[in-house]
């Protein structure tokens, strides 16, 4: 799998996208919040600080939920049954997604003091 053409990559990279919006309802709650985000800079216009922030926890909230999804999948296949270390792991993983979904709220409130 490894030098493939770019095309294939990205190819590869748009089908994990796919995926995660099919398979993953978090991921979805996540792709229409940056939508929101995005709706929000456009009816405030901001200065072009706040597009790239928000841009960026925005990528980083829902990277990180795939990448969460990712892990889990993986888990799940390898050792189906419940296990106190693998609910760790998980919630572990589910706690990074909180901590970057928090981040992406303290930047929209403060988008919205800016903007008042």
């Amino acid at each position: 799998m490894k030098n493939r053409p770019l095309h294939q990559r990205l190819g590869f990279a748009f089908a994990g996208l796919r995926s995660g919006w099919l398979r993953e309802r978090s991921f979805r709650t996540h792709c229409l919040f940056a939508l929101a985000a995005l709706t929000a800079l456009v009816v405030l216009r901001p200065a072009a600080i706040w597009w790239a922030l928000v841009a960026l926890v925005a990528a980083m909230v829902m990277a990180l939920e795939l990448i969460n999804s990712a892990i889990e999948g993986v888990i799940d296949l390898l050792h189906p049954a419940q296990h106190p270390e693998i609910k760790i792991i998980k919630d572990m993983v589910a706690g990074a997604v909180l901590i970057v979904s928090v981040a992406a709220l303290i930047v929209a409130a403060a988008l919205l003091v800016a903007s008042l």
